[in-house]
């Protein structure tokens, strides 16, 4: 998303190296790492990968979140992932 305004069909920012992220105004810091750093990572930190569900608008939907993030784009791309990760044995 651009640092301002909603998200765009368009990608602002670099992935690689974009781990920590502020935005203007908040007071909040979010994390973002690829795909593959962030498996190496949990499987670094002893855990086992078991899914990953990228978060897709349904077809029906009405859009309640408030934020930056319209219902179209959610439809076509994730607006947030569930990781699930366990520690084996």
């Amino acid at each position: 998303m651009p640092a301002q305004g909603p998200a765009g069909d368009r990608m602002v920012r670099d992935l690689f190296g974009l781990h920590r992220l502020t935005w203007p105004g908040g007071d909040g810091v979010e994390f973002y790492l690829p795909h593959g750093e962030r498996i190496r990572l949990l499987r670094d930190c002893g855990l086992e990968v078991e899914d990953l569900i990228e978060v897709q608008a349904p077809e029906g939907a009405e859009n309640d979140y408030i934020g930056e993030v319209t219902l179209a784009w959610a439809r076509r791309w994730p607006s947030e992932e569930v990781w699930f990760a366990r520690r084996p044995g």
